[in-house]
């Protein structure tokens, strides 16, 4: 009897971290799943609490995670332009070009995400027969000019915060009496807040397109600055308890969309993504499993970039599984796509790989060796040429389950660091002897050359001048080569 306990729990020990997939209950293939997608802005593993955070507690989100796979290796970009871009066009930003951040409606120049010169996710699943729908935060369109951007971009339905408008400061308002655009115009809503709008929004429009299929697409604003009350917590007053109340703000809503699929009984085939689209910002510090983990927005390391990335669909997903398989943001496009039976637009080069089968529970893995980011703390620059990225040759991190290899704008790997034994990656292994730590860097020095010598420009056909812009000699918004 001594022998047997031991065992029994050795047993009970492997059963608890090793999940078998079973998809004899889920939905066949040919029924296409409903996709909502939640992108919350600005917001780091350290401050949700299923992912170890101990300054907050997310509940909806703790419970999607319970109710489907929760990702530890997410990657996307680690400032907000290039992911988007990365998302909507299943590109990294050296081929799709927004490297760099670029307020299109504040800084104009000319660009614009043009749909004519770029993959758009939206008309994949749009063409495979969804009803299609976003609201909250663009920025790379300016809708004075182009205000059906939305539409033409392949969504039927939008509800949009414009973006701070170059010459419109009411545009500049996000949260309380909020400026936004819809296909009546735009406006502000006085006395009401932002987040609620675009709230409301897609949750009329999910109730409208309950029979399915339907993609919904919610780029939130919070928890982006300014620091601000929420509905729920008018008195709070620094930042910190602001960023807080935002955060619990982001998991109400979260909470709101799960009532609503549950009461039109469609929870099952809706796969619900929540994630974020970079780190926290650098003003705010959490604690996470024991550690503090100050905001690394702007940063290539793991808190600007390895996001919170959650997939639930209780009918679809197996519950209750966290993964370590690899994705980054460039996969979502041509994940949604298979799963909604779609065909990817002809004409272009992608970077992103399908990871539907692992989210469906027919793989242990997703098809990843290595993911991508890069970018950081420059915008564009403005030139007599048009838009153009600060550096011929963005540096960039080349991320696997364990390693990560940093990589200069010389096209040098500079450093390498164990993600997992070294958290803070202070310590640079390039020189090590360690044949575990060399072997990485004999994988993933090579992959440098693979890259182009020059990544692209955003790509786009010049719009007309706007009158209110400011002329490209202008230094204080521009910079003329």
């Amino acid at each position: 009897m001594r022998f047997v306990l031991p065992l029994i729990f050795l047993s009970l020990m492997l059963s608890s971290c090793i999940r078998k997939y079973d998809t004899k209950n889920y939905k066949p293939a040919q029924e296409k799943p409903n996709i909502l997608f939640i992108l919350v802005d600005d917001l780091g593993k350290e401050w949700v609490s299923t992912y170890g955070a101990e300054d907050i507690e997310t509940p909806n989100v703790d419970r999607l995670a319970a109710t489907g796979m929760k990702f530890e290796n997410a990657y996307v970009m680690p400032q907000c332009t290039p992911t988007r871009l990365s998302f909507m066009t299943g590109q990294y930003p050296y081929r799709h070009g927004w490297v760099n951040h670029w307020d299109v409606p504040r800084w104009g120049g000319g660009c614009s995400y043009d749909w004519n010169r770029n993959p758009s996710l939206a008309r994949v699943v749009k063409d495979a027969g969804y009803a299609t729908a976003v609201a909250g935060k663009w920025q790379v369109n300016d809708f004075r000019v182009q205000p059906e951007a939305m539409v033409d971009i392949g969504f039927d339905e939008y509800c949009m915060w414009t973006g701070g408008e170059g010459g419109n400061p009411p545009s500049d308002i996000r949260y309380w009496d909020p400026y936004i655009h819809t296909k009546q115009g735009s406006r502000t809503y006085d006395g009401e807040y932002g987040p609620d709008v675009f709230t409301d929004f897609l949750l009329a429009f999910i109730e409208d397109n309950k029979e399915g299929p339907f993609f919904a697409y919610f780029p939130m604003v919070l928890t982006h600055t300014p620091f601000v009350t929420t509905p729920d917590e008018l008195e709070v007053s620094t930042d910190l308890e602001k960023h807080k109340a935002m955060v619990r703000y982001t998991d109400k809503i979260l909470g709101r969309f799960m009532s609503k699929l549950e009461e039109l009984g469609i929870r099952d085939n809706t796969m619900i993504v929540w994630a974020s689209d970079n780190g926290t910002v650098s003003t705010i510090t959490g604690t996470q499993n024991g550690r503090k983990v100050p905001g690394e927005k702007s940063n290539p390391v793991e808190p600007g970039l390895c996001v919170p990335y959650i997939v639930s669909a209780p009918g679809l997903v197996p519950e209750g599984v966290t993964t370590d398989g690899l994705t980054d943001v460039t996969d979502m496009l041509p994940t949604f796509a298979e799963l909604a039976g779609g065909t990817l637009q002809p004409g272009y080069e992608y970077d992103g790989v399908s990871i539907a089968d692992h989210l469906l529970g027919k793989a242990d893995d997703t098809p990843r060796k290595w993911v991508l980011g890069m970018g950081g703390k420059n915008e564009a620059r403005l030139t007599d040429k048009g838009v153009e990225n600060r550096f011929v040759f963005r540096d960039r991190v080349l991320r696997e389950k364990r390693f990560k290899l940093y990589v200069s704008t010389e096209r040098r790997a500079e450093k390498l660091v164990d993600v997992l034994a070294d958290p803070e990656e202070k310590i640079n292994l390039i020189n090590s002897t360690d044949q575990e730590a060399q072997a990485a860097l004999a994988r993933l020095t090579p992959l440098i050359d693979t890259f182009p010598e020059k990544d692209n420009d955003p790509i786009y056909d010049p719009l007309p001048p706007r009158p209110w812009d400011v002329p490209v000699t202008a230094k204080s918004q521009v910079w003329k080569e």
